[in-house]
């Protein structure tokens, strides 16, 4: 049971922010989109340091192995991962009518929708990877950390269900759409999670490989969207304040329960 609430709570998050199209007239406040963008990549960098990278390096240390070998490769192997994805599915970002990826005939809220699903994938392979560790019974990763990994993906997944139902709002949809399509953005959080527990046999032997590739391929989505976003046009400073609440609330989060 507390595995299955641990994979929920990802997708919770995003539901909730999703929600946002019942409370909110038109877009959220760009002040405050800058900030929560800010503050989802705050939370994605300390999530991909102390919840899967510093796990990496401690497991592989743990086999008598170099530590930084699985970390390195596993990160640079999540990183080609999002790269290849961001390649070969047609996408679009919010704010931008280029299109990404193979040309298609897709609608512009469809591409929206891709583009947002698109990298919720890293962050249910990081929840799956954790608790296919924790039911293999590996004594670094505890049930207390696994679920503070859930519940910091959940808050950075807020903005995110909020950001992608607005605009959907905002292109002529009717509320109830806008809310389906933003909740389902993020319902291939809980099934790339699912993925990763079903396979934790195979998972389990190369597990600090597998911690460090969630952790490339969180990053990668920090880098290339987040963190670009958030500093477009005025206000950037606000997404610096968020970024550094962001990480050491979760830095914070995976500490005192890790």
């Amino acid at each position: 049971m507390n595995i299955l609430i641990g994979v929920l709570i990802p997708f919770i998050g995003t539901t909730l922010g999703a929600a946002c199209v019942y409370l909110l007239k038109d877009k959220l406040n760009n002040r405050l989109e800058k900030f929560l963008l800010g503050f989802a990549s705050g939370v994605m960098i300390a999530a991909s340091i102390w919840s899967l990278l510093i796990p990496s390096i401690d497991l592989a240390e743990q086999s008598s192995k170099i530590g930084w070998v699985p970390a390195s490769v596993g990160f640079i192997l999540g990183v080609i991962f999002l790269l290849v994805l961001d390649y070969i599915i047609p996408h679009l970002h919010k704010d931008s009518n280029v299109q990404e990826g193979p040309k298609s005939d897709f609608k512009k809220t469809t591409m929206l929708m891709l583009a947002v699903t698109l990298h919720n994938i890293p962050e249910g392979l990081a929840v799956g990877v954790v608790f296919a560790g924790l039911i293999a019974g590996n004594n670094i990763i505890t049930l207390a950390g696994a679920l503070a990994l859930s519940v910091g993906i959940a808050l950075q997944n807020f903005p995110e269900g909020a950001i992608i139902s607005l605009p959907l709002k905002a292109e002529g949809l009717s509320k109830n759409k806008s809310f389906l399509y933003g909740m389902l953005s993020g319902i291939v959080e809980p099934i790339a999670a699912i993925l990763a527990i079903l396979l934790t046999n195979f998972v389990t032997p190369i597990l600090p490989y597998f911690l460090s590739f969630a952790a490339g391929a969180m990053i990668y989505v920090v880098v290339e969207e987040l963190i670009p976003d958030s500093h477009s046009g005025e206000h950037s400073n606000l997404s610096v304040i968020g970024v550094t609440l962001g990480f050491v609330l979760m830095m914070i989060l995976d500490v005192a329960l890790g």
